[in-house]
This record gives structure tokens, C-alpha cells and sequence, in this order.
């Protein structure tokens, strides 16, 4: 087990910080802002990929719903258990909001897609891209509905999430796959093109985006949010991952998925609605450094 944890480790975990770490450090020397990347990837690679991968994945209307059934409960219950955890430990309601929100917003689109192809192949990208906008969406939900039970306000944000390019992008990708349309030859080059950019593209803006944070520190409830992202998220998604009848790439990728460490997003969240927001920072930071350990081993378990 040790040498393929460390193979693990090398092959799969490696090159995907290798290209964080070039953000990281190439990022400020170039004079790059790490928000005109994500933009870029947010409204033109993002949607091009999700399109490309989810029309060419032979998956069913109904399998595809209850993959989506499995994420947004196993969220939901991270959700439940992560607040079931702050109130048990006594933490302030703003704690125990930031701790929803690290326990259920993980790094699935840029990191997350690109340690699964790594590790399951080409194959998982359908399902894991299909994870990726679930998660993402859902988390939106639930971390400015925390937000908003700590400060108040968000529903504006919230209806945002529907706004959201990579949802307008799933749904004809899910027709063109449910029902076999066909995508005309220009178009379909069209969008291979920006979707091949999209995961270096956003690993190199996560690292900028680390370089960005200043203010960073560890103590035991940054830890414990660590803890509610890297350990709890990925044993309740393998917990009910049998209720819903999936198994093999889609099980194995949404699991993988609820394992990722906390995504920049939540500390943009957290800035937004002055929610302790350099907690929120520390907790993206250390625990995209622990998921060198965690994912590592959740990778050769599953």
C-alpha cells in the first residue's frame, strides 16, 4: 500500500500542484491578477469544457439524476454534521458558518478535475465534471445561506447561482447526451479548443490566487475545518454512494470530488460578507496543502 500511496502521490498529486506552484510563483512576476484569469476561466473555458465532456458522456437522464440525488445529499449532510460539530464545540455562529462552508465547498473544478483524470482517466471526466457544477451550485446555495444566517442578507446571491454559465452550459450538454443530438463540426472544434485551456488555466490562477491571500494561520478550528473538508465530506459521500445504485467511475469520482480541499471561492464568500474571511483564507491554503496526504490515501482506498 505504502509504494502505491507514494505512486499516488508522484504521478497523480504532484503534477497537478506543479502547475499551482508555476501560478504561484509566475503569477506576481508576470503582473497578473488572479480575478482576470478566473473570469476568463469562469465564463469562457469553464462552460467549453463542461459542454465538451458532458455531451460526449454516454450517461442516462435517470443515471444522471441520481448522481446528482448522491452529491446533493452527501452536501447536505456535510453541511448538517459540520453545524452539528461548531454547536457541539460551543464556537460562535460565525465559526460554525465558516465551518459549513469549508465542509462543503471543495476545489472540484480546477484541482479536482484534473487529480481524477489523472488517476481514473478520461473516462471519469463525465461524471466528475457532472459533480463538479452539482457541487458547485449546491455549495453556493449553502454557504450564502449560512453566510446570510451569520451576517443576514444573500438572497440576492443565491439567485445568482442560476445565472451561473457553467448551468446554462450542463443543460443542452445533457440533451445532446440524453437524446443524441449532433453538434456541427465547426462548432464542435469551437469549443474543443477553449475547453482544452480551461483546467491549466485555472490551476495556474489558484496559485496566483494563493499568492494573493496575506494573512495566514493555523489553529485547532482551522484544523478541524480541515478536518470537515478533507476526512468528513468524503466518508458521507461513501457512506450513501450505495443508496443511489452507483458504483465503479461514477462512485469512485464523486467521492474523489467530496475529498478535494476547500475552494478560493469560500474565502471570496467569506470577504463578501465579512464572515471571517482570514479564517476562510487559511483554511483554503492548509488544507490544499494537507490534501498532499489525505487525497493521496483517499485515492488508493477508493
Amino acid at each position: 500500500m505504502l509504494v502505491e500511496l507514494f505512486k499516488v502521490l508522484v504521478e497523480v498529486i504532484l503534477p497537478v500542484f506543479g502547475v499551482v506552484v508555476v501560478g504561484f510563483l509566475a503569477g506576481p512576476r508576470l503582473g497578473l491578477q488572479a480575478g482576470t484569469l478566473t473570469r476568463s476561466a469562469y465564463f469562457v473555458f469553464v462552460p467549453a469544457f463542461i459542454f465538451r465532456v458532458i455531451s460526449h458522456t454516454e450517461v442516462s437522464l435517470t443515471t444522471a439524476a441520481r448522481m446528482i440525488g448522491f452529491i446533493v445529499l452527501a452536501q447536505v449532510l456535510a453541511a448538517l454534521a459540520a453545524g452539528g460539530l461548531g454547536r457541539l464545540l460551543g464556537r460562535s455562529r460565525e465559526l460554525i458558518a465558516a465551518f459549513v462552508m469549508a465542509a462543503v465547498f471543495g476545489n472540484v473544478g480546477n484541482f479536482g478535475l484534473a487529480a481524477i483524470r489523472f488517476r481514473l482517466g478520461d473516462a471519469a471526466l463525465g461524471p466528475a465534471t457532472l459533480y463538479s457544477v452539482v457541487i458547485t451550485l449546491a455549495a453556493f446555495v449553502i454557504c450564502v445561506g449560512a453566510a446570510g444566517w451569520a451576517r443576514g442578507g444573500g438572497a440576492g446571491a443565491v439567485a445568482g447561482v442560476l445565472r451561473t454559465p457553467a448551468l446554462w452550459a450542463m443543460v443542452p450538454a445533457l440533451a445532446v447526451s440524453g437524446f443524441g443530438l449532433g453538434v456541427p463540426l465547426f462548432a464542435e472544434r469551437l469549443i474543443g479548443l477553449l475547453a482544452d485551456a480551461m483546467i491549466p488555466v485555472m490551476l495556474f490562477a489558484l496559485g496566483v490566487q494563493i499568492h494573493e491571500q496575506k494573512r495566514i494561520f493555523i489553529n485547532r478550528d482551522v484544523l478541524t475545518a480541515c478536518g470537515l473538508r478533507l476526512l468528513l465530506a468524503p466518508l458521507v459521500a461513501w457512506g450513501v454512494v450505495g443508496w443511489f445504485g452507483l458504483n465503479g467511475l461514477q462512485a469512485a469520482s464523486g467521492i474523489l470530488q467530496a475529498g478535494m480541499p476547500t475552494a478560493i471561492l469560500v474565502s471570496i464568500i467569506a470577504r463578501e460578507h465579512d464572515l471571517l474571511p482570514a479564517f476562510a483564507t487559511s483554511v483554503v491554503v492548509v488544507s490544499t496543502l494537507l490534501c498532499l496526504a489525505s487525497l493521496s490515501l483517499l485515492m488508493v482506498l477508493v
